[in-house]
């Protein structure tokens, strides 16, 4: 795993903390978490509950302009990115809120804050890169492309001028991919001394959550380098550990496990596993076999604690096997995905009513969640992430 000299600041700033800096909106710490009453299971009624509670949150704090959170830095704890970096925060979580509302049960107040949140994404100005080692910006291309191809191929955004509007910005999602692919396929974050244009190294997940997006861009035409889409698998596959586990890094020419608590240990890449098996399954790969993403779902619940304790802690990776409070959420939101690649709805169910307690457990009282710091973007993206995991393996009367 790389790492630039700037999170070392970060971590010092974060133990020496203390008030927020003041802020006309307050954020709900997060929730305690590891009660002794949390059921086992819970079921698809209770889950539509606290769905719609999710779904309120979103109505309820979406501004007229139709967009969430703000773009700016909030508090201290986040001191160290450069000034760009919390602008295309605030644009990738917005791109999460518009993919959970896409896939929503249709209500007019729905209906009338999803178009508004579509009309926000595809004219907000597009965010650039922040520094020579900040390239935080990617955040905004990647969940940008996905909620562009998704509201594409909705029947609500198919023809007319938001289905134009969309196309055009997603071409420039896409451009943004592009002008910052790895030459060994993929995307993350950070660039490493010396700085160049184009980064140097990926990181698996980055690279596995865009697959299926990267897919159908090249369909639509707003890519034309078709050889993205291999390049990018090839780094996901090129992460896959022996031991199950994907590694951080996906640009090592040879993985490489650190042995003890490293990130690379299965413990440390529980949801890693999720959204690579969910990415690579979704574009085709047929070495993702359904006995595989059992096995992945299997470690999940089996060392759940190791998310469960980094939940809520404001240090990047200083839990158990690197594990930070910003894996808890996107870990739960992949896991929901990859359940659904097995073949068999009864199962299906079945690891969903294993997962839906520890979701509906970091839901706070606003029906946002929050598994990290209490930013608005944190908040957005928490609430995107829970509305989404909820909302697999749900009936629905329209396609997600």
């Amino acid at each position: 795993m790389s790492a630039h000299p700037m999170l070392a600041l970060l971590g010092l700033v974060l133990v020496g903390a203390a008030a927020p800096i003041g802020m006309a909106q307050e954020f709900p710490a997060p929730p305690r978490i590891g009660s002794p009453e949390l059921p086992e299971t819970l079921s698809a009624d209770a889950a539509k509950v606290a769905l719609e509670r999710a779904y309120g949150w979103f109505l309820t704090n979406q501004k007229p302009d139709g967009s969430w959170a703000t773009g700016v830095l909030e508090g201290i704890l986040e001191m160290g990115f450069s000034v760009e970096t919390y602008y295309a925060w605030q644009v990738a979580s917005h791109g999460l809120a518009v993919s959970a509302l896409l896939s929503a049960e249709p209500t007019p107040e729905i209906e009338a804050a999803l178009e508004r949140a579509v009309d926000w994404l595809v004219t907000t100005r597009l965010p650039r890169r922040g520094s020579d080692w900040d390239v935080d910006y990617v955040w905004s291309a990647l969940y940008g492309l996905v909620a562009t191809t998704q509201a594409v191929s909705d029947n609500r955004f198919r023809e007319g001028e938001r289905a134009a509007a969309l196309g055009a910005r997603g071409r420039e999602f896409a451009a943004i991919l592009a002008q910052n692919e790895v030459p060994s396929g993929g995307w993350a974050y950070y660039d490493d001394p010396p700085f160049t244009r184009r980064p140097k190294w990926a990181t698996s997940f980055c690279t596995a959550l865009v697959l299926p997006a990267v897919r159908d861009a090249i369909a639509r035409g707003w890519i034309e380098d078709e050889k993205m889409l291999e390049r990018a698998i090839r780094a996901v596959r090129r992460a896959a550990l022996p031991n199950g586990a994907y590694t951080y890094n996906a640009d090592e020419a040879v993985p490489r496990h650190g042995g003890g608590e490293h990130i690379d240990n299965v413990k440390g890449s529980l949801g890693r596993i999720q959204v690579c098996h969910f990415g690579l399954a979704s574009v085709g790969d047929e070495r993702i076999t359904a006995e595989r993403v059992r096995w992945g779902l299997e470690q999940f619940f089996l060392h759940h604690r190791f998310l469960r304790v980094a939940h809520g802690r404001p240090i990047p990776h200083e839990a158990y096997y690197y594990n930070a409070g910003y894996f808890y959420l996107f870990a739960h939101y992949y896991a929901a995905e990859a359940i659904e690649l097995l073949p068999d709805p009864a199962e299906r169910e079945m690891w969903h009513a294993k997962l839906r307690p520890f979701l509906v457990e970091v839901q706070s009282e606003r029906g946002s969640a929050v598994d990290f710091l209490r930013s608005g973007y944190m908040e957005l993206a928490g609430a995107a992430y829970l509305a989404l995991a909820l909302r697999r393996g749900l009936p629905t009367t329209e396609p997600l």
